[in-house]
């Protein structure tokens, strides 16, 4: 059954997300805030400094305007970069409040406020009863959701009943949708695998071969699993679509932005230079300061994640932190 369905946000995920759930049949609106990028998108139906080679159709519906995006449309996806989603919803409130189901697609922990994407969106509509809030995670660039590549994601929510909603309105063709119970696994899962993709691109930086990659995506997740399960969320979770497989896409895909950010690093750039120089952004740069501080917070030990944020935002050389974690006291591998 069609739905009208809104998009905010249209940088790379919101476009894909658009040429998907417009493949599926759906009456898509897709609105971006920046008036410039909105005529651009409006006039030539691509915007190639975030999607390039990827033209939407025109029954996609693109507009500038926030109210007349969200009228009618029981679905709201929000595709906003996580450290903007608070100020988008409190901003807003009276427009994003009265959706049916919000589906978030961004992959954060906000700064400052440690909030899961979920959170800020109970929080900031000040709808904590009867909310019915979705995450949709998963090894999933939006490079090749675009081009319909056979893309396998999960999603988890507040409301079972609005979850699997989502998970039949928004499988279709090469996107297919499971369902998973774990809302804080799914959200951690697919935020913290980011700071991990940055230190697998330090590691590509530094030549380190094949065998330093393999072992940094295992204790990654290792660290991912400890620090989610303080926070409540299941063990079981990481083992899947949001964990591992989002984690192994993220930190080999030449298309992860955060892999590329620690590749520059590994390579002896510095971290405002590689901001600077970047259209897009990259999560995990920012999330690395929220998972730092959680695991400080949950008394958690996250030996990757900690070196990651000092050659962030301590100026740590990448190869003293390597020699560091190499370093460590002997355990065993399976710990509490």
């Amino acid at each position: 059954m069609a739905e009208r369905i809104t998009i905010l946000g249209a940088g790379s995920w919101g476009m894909a997300m658009a040429a998907h759930l417009d493949r599926c049949g759906h009456r898509v609106v897709l609105w971006e805030y920046d008036r410039a990028a909105y005529e651009q998108l409006r006039t030539s139906r691509t915007q190639p400094d975030k999607l390039p080679g990827v033209q939407l159709a025109d029954s996609v519906e693109i507009t500038n305007d926030l109210a007349r995006a969200v009228k009618r449309s029981d679905i709201l996806v929000l595709a906003t970069p996580a450290q903007y989603l608070s100020s988008l919803i409190r901003n807003n409130v009276d427009v994003c409040s009265h959706a049916g189901v919000i589906v978030n697609l961004a992959k954060g922990v906000e700064n400052g406020s440690l909030r899961r994407m979920s959170e800020i969106i109970r929080d900031e509509t000040h709808r904590a009863e009867r909310l019915r809030i979705v995450t949709l995670s998963g090894p999933s660039h939006a490079e090749e959701v675009a081009m319909d590549m056979p893309t396998t994601v999960v999603c988890a929510g507040t409301d079972e009943d609005a979850a699997r909603r989502i998970q039949e309105m928004f499988s279709g063709g090469n996107f297919r949708v499971y369902y998973c119970a774990d809302l804080i696994g799914v959200e951690l899962g697919g935020s913290l695998k980011n700071v991990i993709a940055i230190a697998a691109g330090i590691a590509d930086g530094l030549g380190m071969g094949d065998n330093a990659k393999g072992a940094l995506i295992t204790r990654g997740l290792a660290e991912i699993t400890r620090l989610g399960v303080s926070m409540g969320a299941a063990a079981e979770t990481f083992a899947g679509l949001s964990g591992v497989g989002d984690l192994v896409a993220t930190c080999f895909s030449r298309h992860s932005r955060n892999r590329s950010v620690g590749e520059r690093i590994g390579k002896g750039e510095k971290l405002a230079d590689v901001l600077k120089s970047m259209t897009m952004i990259a999560e995990g740069v920012a999330t690395c300061r929220s998972a730092w501080e959680l695991a400080i917070r949950y008394g958690v030990e996250m030996p990757i994640t900690a070196q990651t944020y000092q050659v962030l935002f301590d100026g740590k050389a990448p190869a003293e932190a390597v020699a560091d974690l190499m370093g460590r006291s002997l355990k065993a591998e399976i710990w509490q």
